[in-house]
């Protein structure tokens, strides 16, 4: 585990007083420590450093990286939030085999949270055969998956402002071909709650233009009593919005008051 920093404020310090000093490796996670495992195996890209990069930023995250192996061992129940970031969905879920996809649909129906990014919300959603089926989600336009990465402007829902801590309604971030998400209507899986959509658009490679706007780019949805938040494009590679990631755990690991539409 990644060593916790605390502070001691000693009041009324006596001159015969001695404080055993703690080494930081033996000090416990405190109640408001969000303990996170980051997968990184199989699938994973560059994503992986910018999101640990981002938890580094904050005191209240212990993280640990999680191979696949783990994972089909039964680990993730030492952890209270599992972040799989971009790269591949489909390697990163053959790297788990259907044993480990088992393993991460029963730690966040029991309780535990899940954060995808870009590759992690194609993981997520309801749509492929190796997907998790835990958010309520299918992608449009699966043909032109790679339609071409670049920043784009996203609108922001109340749901959304409110969840991420941020006024303004539009905000640019980097797309990277993620899942252009929409619902998916399994009714095993509890709808979703659109956070954000994409205001404008990338349509390469033979994408076709028009498909792109309006469909869900950040969603919030709950599985058994676990949460899920899904990004489609990469706040941790943009400049300011790595808190976004942050804000995401948080509320995954069950922290924050904003509560999802019936």
């Amino acid at each position: 585990m990644r060593p916790v920093k605390i502070c001691l404020i000693l009041v009324g310090l006596l001159p015969s007083l001695a404080v055993p000093l703690v080494e930081a490796d033996e000090v416990p996670p405190t109640p408001c420590t969000v303990r996170v495992a980051v997968y990184d195996d199989a699938g994973v890209s560059r994503s992986l450093l910018e999101v640990l990069a981002v938890l580094d930023q904050y005191h209240d995250i212990a993280y640990e990286r999680i191979k696949a192996d783990a994972v089909r061992d039964g680990k993730l129940a030492g952890y209270d939030v599992l972040i799989h970031p971009g790269g591949s969905g489909s390697k990163q879920a053959g790297s788990l085999e259907e044993a480990g996809r088992d393993r991460v649909r029963e730690f966040v129906e029991g309780g535990g949270g899940f954060v995808g990014i870009c590759a992690g919300a194609y993981l997520a959603c309801s749509d492929y055969s190796w997907s998790l089926h835990i958010l309520d989600a299918k992608v449009v336009d699966r043909a032109h998956w790679a339609r071409g990465h670049g920043d784009v402007q996203i609108r922001l829902t109340d749901a959304g402002k409110k969840l991420l801590e941020c006024d303004e309604d539009l905000q640019t971030i980097l797309y990277y071909q993620g899942p252009l998400l929409t619902p998916a209507d399994k009714p095993e899986v509890p709808d979703y709650e659109p956070l954000a959509t994409f205001e404008t658009e990338i349509a390469k490679n033979g994408a076709p233009e028009g498909v792109m706007k309006g469909t869900t780019a950040i969603a919030a949805g709950s599985f058994g009593k676990g949460r899920v938040v899904c990004f489609s494009p990469h706040p941790e590679k943009t400049e300011g919005l790595g808190r976004f990631v942050h804000l995401a755990v948080r509320w995954a690991a069950g922290s924050g008051d904003v509560q999802l539409a019936p």
